[in-house]
């Protein structure tokens, strides 16, 4: 076996579950590479390709060593007053300690030599006595049967099989074997060698298989581990790696997509092509097509029909509408593939006949009609049912439909009662499509028919795209509700959901999310934000905790600790630095809306020459107010000039009289980023109070006044953001 080599290792399956092909193969691969560079077979820049198809699980790993270099070893043993006697002789405690290690003290002779390599050095306590020794480094053949073994037991198995296998020994036998699929073949190659492992009752050797039909040689003999990808290939008939095979998939779907018609383009599902790229070891994509009269059904419908239950890649036109074209891969490559075209399109008709049927039979019944039968449909044991659900909806969309109204500066009252009509139509009808036969068969299709359903009842626009929209954003990235009718029934969901849960105690965990807290907390955010709506945060869990009546506790404050950390998250990966967001955030700001323009004016303050003075000035405040606090002394924001007495502290009080009112105008108005520019300029009187002026002066009305000017101070400054929390 050479010095060093490079290392393949294939593992020769049944058909592996497809949606978790991929992370099996990226987790052997890593794991083996991880286990031979942890006992240094491989070095740390070692290239790692992982192989991974349908039917085996590889990795080919560059630069192994046949064996690990020799290390030398240092061991602590004991302190030295335990292990000498006064002589400098061994104890029986450090003899026993040897004896223990597997270190020969049985004659004069040995233990002298081994008392000779015994080294004297401090533990950081005490003077201590250490063995130094050298450790042999691992075999390959040991090595990787130890990182076989561990990547094995690492493998994110979704479900495990249990087979029997027929014992490898003398007696005849059977043993049982657990995997995630039936294991037939094991490949271990250092260059040109088999490297002497076993797993899963298979030893290794050089054999592996190709595609089930279509490979050239059966089996197919690896010549060296350098040979495993283009052997494969050319004999084998299969792509290994499957990113390889993936980019192959998608050139073809593209390819065919073109051939197919003018301007046509197959729907991009990254999901469904890493799905459909572990189906396949030799990828062969088809044009298929099905009757046009289908096309009359929800493209929605049809679309999920084909992705979800056959893996096809529905073809949209320029427009991105749905055409009754469609492509397939297929496994096969035969010379006249009208066969499993033909069987394709005979497969995908009856999921489309039941589409339409199940779309026909729905529109029979009005989606009003539904909505009693909620009364039935049990949403949580300690919340009741869909329909007591939707009730709490609708009183929490009308609560929200009163406080815009009432931000509202002026607007016609008979605007803000269409949107209240609107909105609470849309609220009570927006679970009605869960009692519908397509999403009783497409449950990812819920609010999609509901808009279907609204429109063919002939409801507005507004409330059909409420229907739709009041689950939105349903994931990171996805879109808003398109209108204000949908904001406002997407809102009062959440807020359902959030205040209910947090109200029976129903909370996330770190690893446990079941009803989605955490998506419908950043769903509010994104709202209230994107949409720059108006309502203060209080007041909107406020409305929302009455439509509960005695269900639930009051869970306003921890809800809206919950918000405001969801919130700090999403502000840190939106680009924001950690100290600006705890300082806009410390203030607790009830509209989210405003919190952007608070961060934006804070990023530009932290660029003043005067705002780490500033900064550290507020620090020192808050921590002279807290101290008076403590003392019991009672502060307010009141100055009295006639008690004015060091001219840093008149100074000061004339520059806040100039600042402020400035200041606070602007931050009335929305200019967050203009009132601190204004308030940088008491740096000079501020660093003068501090220079010049004792502010716990004996005087009890002086310090008071004092303490008041700086309470006045801090207040005016920490309006738009907690300054000292900018403080380095």
């Amino acid at each position: 076996m050479n010095a060093n080599a490079n290392l393949l290792v294939e593992l020769f399956v049944e058909e592996l579950p497809p949606k978790a092909l991929k992370k099996l193969g990226e987790s052997f691969a890593g794991v083996l590479a991880e286990q031979l560079r942890a006992q240094g077979l491989a070095a740390a820049d070692a290239k790692v390709t992982a192989y991974a198809s349908p039917r085996r699980l590889g990795a080919h790993i560059t630069g192994v060593a046949a064996k690990a270099a020799d290390q030398a070893v240092r061991q602590k043993l004991m302190p030295v007053a335990v292990g000498l006697d006064a002589q400098g002789n061994p104890t029986p405690a450090l003899r026993k300690k040897l004896q223990a290690l597997g270190v020969d003290v049985g004659s004069d002779a040995a233990l002298a030599a081994v008392l000779a390599r015994l080294q004297r050095a401090s533990d950081g306590k005490t003077e201590a006595l250490f063995l130094d020794s050298v450790a042999p480094g691992a075999t390959l053949a040991v090595g990787l049967q130890k990182a076989l073994h561990e990547a094995i037991a690492r493998l994110p198995i979704p479900k495990v099989m249990s087979y029997q296998l027929e014992t490898d020994c003398e007696l005849p036998g059977w043993s049982t074997v657990h995997f995630v699929r039936p294991a037939h073949g094991l490949v271990a190659l250092h260059g040109a060698q088999v490297v002497p492992v076993h797993a899963l009752g298979l030893r290794a050797g050089r054999h592996t298989h190709g595609h089930r039909f279509e490979a050239q040689a059966e089996p197919i003999e690896l010549a060296h581990a350098d040979a495993y990808a283009e052997a494969l290939r050319t004999q084998g008939a299969v792509i290994a790696h499957f990113g390889e095979r993936r980019a192959v998939i998608e050139s073809q779907l593209n390819q065919a997509a073109a051939k197919a018609g003018p301007a046509l383009t197959a729907i991009k599902d990254d999901a469904l092509l890493d799905e459909v790229t572990a189906l396949v070891e030799r990828p062969n994509v088809l044009v298929c097509e099905f009757e046009r009269e289908f096309l009359e059904v929800p493209q929605e419908c049809l679309i999920l029909t084909m992705q979800a239950n056959q893996k096809y890649f529905p073809l949209l036109d320029a427009a991105g509408k749905l055409t009754n074209r469609f492509l397939v891969v297929s496994n096969i490559c035969p010379q006249d593939a009208s066969a499993v075209i033909g069987g394709n399109e005979r497969v995908v008709r009856p999921r489309l006949a039941d589409a339409k049927f199940f779309f026909d039979q729905d529109r029979k019944k009005p989606l009003a009609s539904r909505v009693p039968q909620l009364a039935k449909v049990v949403y949580h044991n300690r919340l009741g049912t869909q329909l007591e659900r939707v009730q709490r909806v609708r009183a929490i969309a009308r609560a929200i439909v009163q406080q815009l109204a009432a931000a509202a500066e002026a607007e016609a009252a008979g605007a803000w009662r269409a949107l209240a009509l609107q909105a609470d139509q849309a609220a009570e009808l927006a679970k009605a499509d869960l009692l519908t036969d397509m999403v009783g068969e497409f449950p990812e299709l819920q609010g999609t028919m509901g808009r279907y359903y609204a429109l063919h009842d002939g409801l507005p626009a507004e409330v059909a795209d409420a229907i739709e929209d009041h689950y939105k954003p349903r994931f990171a990235g996805d879109s808003l509700p398109r209108g204000p009718v949908g904001v406002v029934v997407a809102l009062a969901d959440k807020l359902e959901t959030l205040v209910g849960m947090f109200g029976i105690g129903n909370l996330p965990t770190g690893e446990r999310d079941p009803f989605a807290l955490r998506r419908h907390a950043l769903g509010v955010i994104r709202m209230l934000i994107d949409k720059a709506l108006p309502l203060e945060l209080d007041a909107l869990l406020g409305a929302a905790v009455p439509a509960f009546g005695s269900l639930i506790e009051d869970p306003r404050v921890p809800l809206a600790d919950f918000i405001y950390e969801r919130l700090a998250g999403l502000l840190r990966e939106q680009g924001y630095a950690a100290r600006a967001v705890e300082a806009v955030l410390a203030l607790r700001p009830q509209r989210l809306a405003d919190v952007p323009k608070r961060l934006q004016a804070v990023r530009a303050f932290a660029t003043l020459p005067e705002a780490e003075a500033l900064a550290a000035a507020n620090k020192r405040i808050a921590n002279i107010l807290k101290k008076a606090g403590d003392a019991e002394e009672v502060v307010d924001p009141h100055v009295s000039e006639l008690l004015l007495q060091e001219p840093a502290e008149k100074a000061l009080y004339a520059a806040m009289l100039h600042t402020v009112p400035r200041a606070d105008a602007q931050f009335a108005a929305g200019d967050y980023t203009g009132s601190l520019r204004t308030l940088a300029a008491l740096r000079t009187p501020v660093d003068a109070f501090f220079d010049d002026v004792m502010v716990n002066a004996e005087q009890l009305d002086v310090r008071l006044n004092r303490l008041g000017l700086l309470k006045a101070l801090h207040l005016a400054m920490n309006r738009v953001a907690d300054l000292s929390r900018l403080a380095v």
